[in-house]
């Protein structure tokens, strides 16, 4: 199914269609290093994975969750390490940003400029992440 289809009919249906891939999906990539404005690493500096391709469409279609700034809650895997976070959306990129926290880099040695294989899931309601619809508490 057309991504922008899904997407449409998931905006007038209030969940995702049926048919197409909704996941989970497995992205593998090179962790890059946030630079500052000026080029440069800064304190507190965030490493990525940039999801894009079919698999950034795919994500867009699918997602029913969407938090802060356009974000989409998801479950990622990477080696033995599983964690709950969102996918940034990005222009410059093509698609979405994957945040590698520190703990994560740590647990799995990873570094910038490590290819790393991540597997992606998202969630069948907010309530999957502890996240209460607008409103109501959790």
């Amino acid at each position: 199914m057309d991504a922008d289809l899904a997407r449409f009919l998931r905006d007038e249906l209030g969940h995702a269609p049926d048919g197409g891939a909704a996941g989970p999906w497995t992205v593998r990539g090179t962790v890059w290093l946030w630079q500052g404005e000026d080029g440069a690493p800064t304190k507190g500096s965030w490493f990525f994975l940039t999801i894009d391709g079919v698999t950034a469409q795919g994500i867009r279609a699918h997602a029913v969750n969407a938090a802060a700034w356009g974000s989409v809650y998801v479950q990622a895997t990477i080696g033995k390490v599983t964690w709950r976070t969102s996918l940034f959306l990005s222009k410059k990129a093509g698609g979405w940003l994957l945040p590698l926290k520190a703990a994560v880099r740590k647990a799995e040695r990873i570094e910038e400029g490590s290819i790393v294989e991540a597997v992606l899931t998202l969630p069948t309601s907010a309530r999957d992440f502890g996240v209460a619809p607008r409103g109501l508490s959790a």
